[in-house]
């Protein structure tokens, strides 16, 4: 993820929406820092109401303590709804019917592919991903990739701005991938994960047909 992290407590709460849930050991380990440190954060998040703890019981022993973000810590990532409505697109849908609500993603989806086909000129396939991750990132998506093989890529959305709006209209997470399949001009997208069906995050497969090299037209 392409961000600034300033403190300690902003690292702990980036790594929770990524993880889910950490114990103190797990987040001791992640960010190279004592357990006395890590549990001095942990308490004033918990008093901030930003993260809330769970008892794991063990074989053997105490129950173990792990922890995950509040509802209002959702608060604190990008939101970024795009001047879309929940409200205006029920009005549409209850004036005019589900057709016009398709019609307006499918503009969005056009607007957005002709925009970002912009950044992808003479890329390679590998480029093209990465340069995606950095728009998604730049719209507040939380976004990373990794390369599975020659010809496949996973990419990984923690964050959904709209993520309100695809619970209510689930042809704007259709919409998100067929635009990817059309800006990285991949053969196949398949969303694997997603936000709107309980997931923690978003998860699309990204497949080649063969991996492009730089062009040399002018």
């Amino acid at each position: 993820m392409e961000t600034t992290i300033k403190s300690t407590k902003d690292k702990i709460l980036n790594l929770l929406k990524r993880e889910v849930v950490l114990s103190v050991n797990e987040l001791t380990e992640l960010l190279d820092i004592t357990h006395m440190a890590v549990r001095k954060h942990l308490t004033v998040l918990e008093k901030d109401g930003l993260i809330v703890t769970n008892e794991v019981k063990q074989p053997m022993g105490r129950p173990m303590l792990t922890y995950s973000l509040s509802d209002k810590a959702e608060i604190l990532f990008p939101k970024n709804y795009e001047g879309i409505s929940i409200e205006f697109l029920q009005d549409i849908r209850e004036l005019y019917g589900e057709e016009a609500v398709q019609r307006l993603f499918d503009k969005r989806q056009d607007r957005m592919t002709k925009e970002y086909d912009m950044r992808m000129h003479n890329k390679t396939a590998s480029e093209k991903v990465s340069e995606m991750v950095k728009i998604q990132n730049e719209k507040g998506y939380m976004a990373g990739f990794s390369q599975v093989n020659n010809n496949t890529f996973e990419i990984v959305e923690y964050n959904c701005p709209i993520l309100s709006v695809a619970r209510e209209f689930k042809t704007a997470c259709h919409c998100e991938t067929d635009m990817l399949k059309d800006v990285l001009e991949a053969n196949t997208i398949t969303r694997t994960c997603c936000r709107t069906d309980g997931d923690n995050f978003c998860k699309f497969v990204v497949k080649f047909d063969a991996i492009v090299q730089h062009s040399t037209t002018q």
